[in-house]
């Protein structure tokens, strides 16, 4: 579990995170959503210790991770997945040695430990066959899908995504969010995603956290924000016709 107390970031004078105070749980999917310049990206790396911030307190276990030694803070890092925006793959690797690179990194296993743990997690985001492919012989979909393979393949307790469907089309995007389900249940991981892909709110949404302004608006379920008053949340989610007609039907169905 990550539970965040009270925090505030600002840059420059101007305070950017007002306060926010919430939890993220394990084996569950929780979405960090809100429009831009909500806070949502800087809350993130704020998370991922990318940037300090003046007051409160993020806990990964119920460990300040700012009272961590640079050793522990090291082991916490080695424990985190990171699927980036544009997955973020090294051009000039194949395929397999970008999913390889954590264990490089973080651990002293064998070669063939770790070609054995490459191609278990490449076969479970179905890319078993494309080990010695380069990124740029591989289409949007399948980027994220390694990004996906990289994230995991060192068994972390936490994965974060940014905006993990950004510039998929919708069949594809549907494939990553449940594929981020999926592993994020089977591994018990706690994943946290910053999206405003409003699909990925209905599809895999466990826990959703608003943020407004630089302040957490509202938060809930998947089920529980098709049912809220809350005008801010409103008008954010129901700025399509589609998801009015959506809110219509939860809202027909409790009756």
């Amino acid at each position: 579990m990550i539970e965040v107390k009270d925090l505030h970031k600002s840059f420059g004078g101007i305070e950017v995170l007002k306060g926010i105070s919430t939890s993220f749980e394990k084996g569950k999917t929780n979405l960090i959503i809100g429009q831009s310049g909500s806070g949502k990206t800087v809350f993130l790396k704020c998370l991922l210790g990318l940037f300090n911030y003046e007051q409160g307190s993020i806990l990964y276990e119920g460990k300040k991770f700012v009272n961590l030694t640079e050793d522990a803070k090291r082991d916490l890092r080695s424990e985190i997945g990171m699927v980036f925006q544009g997955s973020a793959l090294f051009d000039s690797m194949t395929i397999s040695e970008n999913v390889m690179f954590p264990l490089k990194m973080f651990t002293k296993q064998s070669k063939s430990e770790m070609q054995d743990r490459v191609d278990f997690v490449l076969k479970r985001v179905n890319l078993g066959d494309d080990h010695n492919k380069m990124p740029s012989e591989a289409s949007g979909g399948m980027q994220k899908r390694v990004a996906i393979a990289r994230a995991i393949v060192n068994k972390p307790k936490y994965l974060f995504c940014d905006e993990p469907n950004s510039g998929l089309d919708p069949k594809t995007a549907m494939v990553i969010d449940n594929l981020i389900q999926e592993i994020t249940e089977e591994y018990q991981m706690t994943t946290v995603i910053n999206t405003h892909d409003m699909n990925s709110v209905m599809e895999i949404g466990h826990k959703i956290v608003f943020l407004k302004d630089g302040l957490k608006a509202w938060e809930g379920s998947r089920d529980t924000i098709f049912k809220t008053d809350n005008e801010a949340v409103t008008n954010f989610v129901y700025s399509s016709e589609l998801f009015k007609k959506v809110r219509k039907m939860y809202i027909e169905e409790e009756q």
